[in-house]
């Protein structure tokens, strides 16, 4: 059986269609996790990296910060973590949080101190208070970069989101899961599907957020 036999296997079984086990659910369940976790990141690093941007400081402690998010092992701490603390959905939130910090950390530390000194200064010589010159300069010539560590994050929150189906909550990874343990490679691969698609539409949607929040002029830039 092929790629497309298991997927046609998956996407025509009724199972999925409706109830506790269906695609919407699963969508529905998937999202719920992969939007807190984001929402989560970014309360805490989107303040810090404008903080440490706006003073010039900071650029080691960031950098720092974002090489070990990244070679965290997010499966390891979730099951140590539900091991240690029991099964609840914010023991599940806890890995997904600190994979989504560092992207958006580095990207905004970076966007606002690569704002052009010479427009800071401009609004301190009007007269503009320093949360004046954070809220309306530094902030919208770096929201490009600020998008894309908000994308960065979501599409990997998105993806190993996957994992809270590992201490038995849903999401699309709860095909996967299942799947493996029946042996059931339809449901398996119809899952794997699933998260790349919803990847591809985080990708769709920070993209129209790109145009919709841009200025046209620091997007050709």
């Amino acid at each position: 059986m092929n790629l497309f036999d298991y997927l046609r296997r998956f996407f025509s079984d009724p199972a999925y269609h409706s109830g506790y086990n269906s695609i919407w659910t699963r969508l529905v369940e998937h999202c719920e996790y992969s939007l807190y976790a984001l929402l989560i990141a970014a309360v805490i690093a989107l303040p810090l990296a404008i903080l440490s941007g706006h003073a010039n400081r900071g650029d080691g402690t960031v950098s720092a910060v974002a090489v070990v998010g990244r070679a965290m092992p997010s499966l390891g701490l979730l099951v140590l973590l539900a091991a240690e603390l029991g099964l609840s959905l914010s023991v599940t939130m806890i890995p997904l949080v600190l994979l989504g910090i560092p992207p958006i950390l580095l990207y905004t530390h970076a966007g606002v101190r690569a704002v052009d000194p010479a427009a800071v200064d401009a609004a301190r010589g009007l007269g503009m208070t320093p949360w004046q010159v954070v809220r309306q300069v530094e902030i919208p010539a770096a929201l490009p970069l600020i998008l894309a560590g908000l994308r960065a994050a979501a599409v990997q929150i998105v993806a190993t989101a996957t994992l809270a189906a590992v201490v038995s909550f849903g999401g699309f990874g709860r095909y996967i899961i299942d799947g493996l343990y029946q042996y059931d490679y339809a449901q398996v691969v119809g899952g794997a599907v699933l998260v790349a698609g919803l990847s591809l539409v985080t990708l769709l949607v920070f993209w129209l957020l790109d145009r919709l929040l841009v200025s046209p002029g620091l997007r050709t830039r």
